[in-house]
């Protein structure tokens, strides 16, 4: 996909037609799924707008460049994580679910990113057969490390969920549209 330069901080504009095409407004070009996936791994920022009504489409477009990655190589997500996943929808912790897995996601990408630092003096360079190699020579070592962030991620759900039925009237003494205040009640 040809570029172009581009002022620091400029969001890419990406419009999808209802042929279903999509035009980058940045390089006058027709774009496909795989073109923006390359500007997700570039760490462009873009967005996708439906072209007659302005919508924003951009979740719609990384959901559809998920779903072709998951159908096409090995899964990230297992079919009860996705299950589980869509069993907070509708839920009242369904805003605390999306916060806690985009916190985890960080952490995750945080302990990728000390990692390929550490990595970087010893030569083994990032590119996905260097990973691969060195966390065959280090399994043990990383699974024990994996282990434990996640062991301490779910004991810190499970506290905060505890919390959270521990006190169920957090919020009693507000006064909320349609709940009787405790005058009302006496």
């Amino acid at each position: 996909m040809a570029t172009r330069s581009k002022k620091a901080g400029d969001s890419r504009l990406i419009k999808k037609y209802p042929n279903r095409r999509l035009y980058d407004t940045q390089t006058s070009a027709y774009v496909t799924l795989a073109d923006i996936k390359n500007l997700v791994m570039a760490g462009d920022a873009f967005s996708v707008v439906d072209a007659k009504t302005e919508d924003d489409l951009t979740r719609n477009i990384l959901l559809q460049i998920i779903l072709e990655e998951e159908a096409g190589g090995t899964p990230v997500f297992s079919s009860q994580m996705l299950s589980q996943i869509i069993r907070f929808y509708g839920n009242s912790m369904q805003g605390l679910m999306g916060s806690y897995l985009e916190k985890t996601m960080q952490s995750f990408v945080d302990i990728h990113n000390k990692l390929g630092d550490q990595t970087e003096g010893l030569g083994a360079g990032s590119t996905p057969e260097a990973w691969a190699k060195m966390m065959n020579l280090q399994n043990p070592m990383m699974q024990g490390l994996m282990g434990n962030y996640l062991e301490q991620s779910k004991d810190l759900f499970v506290k905060m969920q505890e919390q959270m039925q521990n006190t169920p009237n957090l919020f009693s003494s507000f006064p909320f549209p349609g709940q009787p205040n405790k005058t009302e009640k006496e």
